[in-house]
């Protein structure tokens, strides 16, 4: 064991800020990370035994402890609970004999729930051992299960392949892109290099105003204007500079920056090339969210193509000075670094937990140096943009929300997959293009967006109306909103959470009890307010997106399906819940020797 593990630190040259990459590799060669092997990477790499177990105890798909020959991630979002869950994973633990959180008698296999895996497009979906399994049901979990006892390899396992490159080679995934409407940015013909060869005849001033004057916003959510972003960090003095490319896409019901990183990772690397060259950034990282490491060996593969044409590396398309590479760093299963500085913190090596503000990343972001993150729609954008100019990205979309969209639009529709809109459309049309009938709401911009009735499918998409990173989960009336949707979604927070900010580790917990509560029928009418009020909290006292969304799915809903909790409560002005404080608190007072004062 200490031989392999040291030769896995020198690989990173034994430098403490890839220990996210080191502790992947001995997981991926023993199934978990022994305690001895905790002990040889703390000694070699000359850190702390707790600096290693803090790192490895943050992320989901890390593991002290074996999990058996094939591991099972069934995801546990809620359109795969609207997609039929429930039977697959019960057939999972009928045919392995276990529940899930456990292990099979003979430690064959390891049934574990795990969050939004990015295929709300063909739920349910598994991840068993780096594999991923989209669109299963009983009768496919009889054959797996089978298929396990009898030995066979993962790859032997997969029925058959997806379409475009997901079918090829260096990735035979079951996954497919569904692409269903193509648009003008993203999926129109575009030939690689086109924009370096133009940036190679401009400075990089010129570049970062072209972004600018295209107007174009972040396409992660928070829609900050990416050429002003630029600006900023160029503006910090430092002799080096970082590029990130923020693929986590850990949103519940978003999947299309997979689907980029698959059909067009020549168009999001290129876009890291340019920003790289307007930033004077000779490294760009690439952060992939694990459960897209299947795509490995691809992304790979055109790495080292572009390298070969000479549009990344030194001296790139012959000018002189203009270096930048890329290299993939993978996650490890955490929702909370898509959060941009989260994401720089376990590109260190360290928890996912967010920095506190400012400073701000573009003054001292990964290794404390200027850094701009950008997310995979923002980069391919900018190709474009360069190639096109930004008068022809301005003349498609809104007002104050300039170029495309692409959306990701799964549940109770006919056409889940990847839509490539203009800024500006309205829900209804949206609802008619996916072939939705019979809505009873719609979850824009994933559980930290807004759940919206059908009184407001006549407003549109856009940052100056409604917004959104890319997620829409389509909601048929014969769902239960409280229980399939918003006791979802409060889990997930709850799950999610770093854990730092008080208010995000236990408000959340507090919302969800009181959901139950009313849920149950053991609630009054004016507890519907008091869930209402105590949801301010978290915008007002959490230090990220995560903590400040985390109320969300309770606050719109609310605002906008009170009728959906009003039937669950007694509506009697004096209604007695039955609750007796003398009694609830009677056994510890009597463990502490002391009377209840009430």
């Amino acid at each position: 064991m200490g031989k392999s593990v040291k030769s896995i630190c020198e690989e990173y040259n034994n430098d403490a800020t890839r220990l996210m990459d080191i502790l992947l590799e001995i997981q991926c060669k023993n199934g978990h990370i022994p305690d001895e092997a905790i002990e040889e990477v703390a000694k070699t790499l000359n850190i702390s035994k707790v600096d290693v177990i803090q790192t490895l105890s943050f992320y989901h798909f890390f593991t002290r402890d074996n999990i058996g020959d094939y591991t099972v991630y069934l995801n546990n979002s809620a359109v795969a609970d609207m997609m039929g869950r429930a039977d697959v994973a019960e057939a999972f633990e009928k045919e392995a004999g276990c529940k899930f959180e456990s292990l099979s008698e003979d430690g064959k296999i390891g049934l574990y729930s795990t969050s939004c895996i990015g295929m709300s497009d063909q739920e349910p979906a598994a991840i068993i051992n780096g594999k991923v399994f989209t669109k299963l049901d009983p009768y496919k979990v009889k054959d797996l299960v089978l298929d396990m006892k009898a030995g066979k390899t993962i790859d032997e396992m997969v029925e058959k392949y997806g379409d475009g490159h997901n079918a090829s080679d260096l990735v035979k995934s079951m996954v497919f892109n569904n692409i269903r409407k193509k648009g003008p940015v993203l999926f129109s013909d575009y030939e690689t290099g086109t924009s370096l060869k133009k940036v190679t005849g401009m400075t990089p001033d010129e570049v970062v105003g072209i972004v600018k004057d295209s107007y174009l916003r972040g396409r992660g959510g928070a829609g900050f204007p990416v050429g002003l972003k630029w600006d900023f960090c160029r503006r910090t003095q430092s002799e080096e500079t970082y590029l990130m490319c923020n693929a986590d896409e850990g949103e519940p019901g978003t999947f299309k920056e997979r689907v980029l990183l698959t059909e067009k990772p020549k168009l999001v690397f290129e876009g890291m090339a340019v920003a790289g060259y307007a930033l004077d950034a000779k490294q760009g990282i690439l952060y992939l969210r694990y459960e897209y490491k299947y795509l490995k060996n691809y992304l790979e593969s055109v790495l080292n193509e572009m390298r070969e044409a000479n549009l990344l590396g030194k001296n790139i398309l012959g000018k002189e000075g203009f270096d930048f590479d890329i290299r993939i760093q993978f996650g490890a299963g955490a929702y909370v670094c898509g959060e941009e500085t989260a994401l720089i913190e376990s590109c260190e090596g360290k928890r996912g937990e967010p920095r506190n503000r400012p400073p701000f990343p573009v003054q001292k972001g990964y290794m404390d140096e200027p850094t701009v993150v950008n997310n995979v729609e923002s980069l391919c954008s900018v190709v474009r943009i360069i190639e096109k100019g930004a008068d022809w990205f301005t003349m498609m979309g809104s007002r104050e929300s300039a170029g495309t969209k692409l959306l990701s639009i799964s549940g109770d529709c006919k056409y889940q997959g990847v839509y490539e809109i203009e800024w500006g459309m309205r829900i209804r049309d949206i609802i008619e293009m996916v072939g939705a009938e019979d809505v009873k709401a719609i979850q824009v911009g994933g559980p930290s967006g807004t759940l919206i009735s059908p009184r407001d499918f006549k407003r549109t998409i856009c940052f100056e109306d409604l917004p959104t990173g890319g997620s829409m989960i389509i909601i048929g009336h014969n769902r239960n909103l409280l229980r399939d949707i918003v006791l979802n979604f409060t889990e997930f927070f709850i799950e999610e959470s770093c854990g730092s900010c008080t208010v995000c580790r236990a408000n959340t917990v507090i919302l969800k009890d009181k959901l139950l509560k009313i849920m149950s029928g053991k609630a009054g009418k004016e507890e519907i307010d008091e869930l209402k009020n105590w949801t301010k909290f978290n915008k007002m006292a959490n230090r990220c997106g995560l903590g400040q969304t985390a109320a969300n799915p309770i606050l719109t809903s609310i605002e906008n399906f009170r009728e959906e909790y009003e039937k669950h409560v007694k509506m009697d002005e004096d209604f007695d819940t039955g609750f007796d404080l003398a009694s609830a608190v009677e056994e510890s007072c009597d463990y502490v020797g002391r009377k209840p004062n009430l």
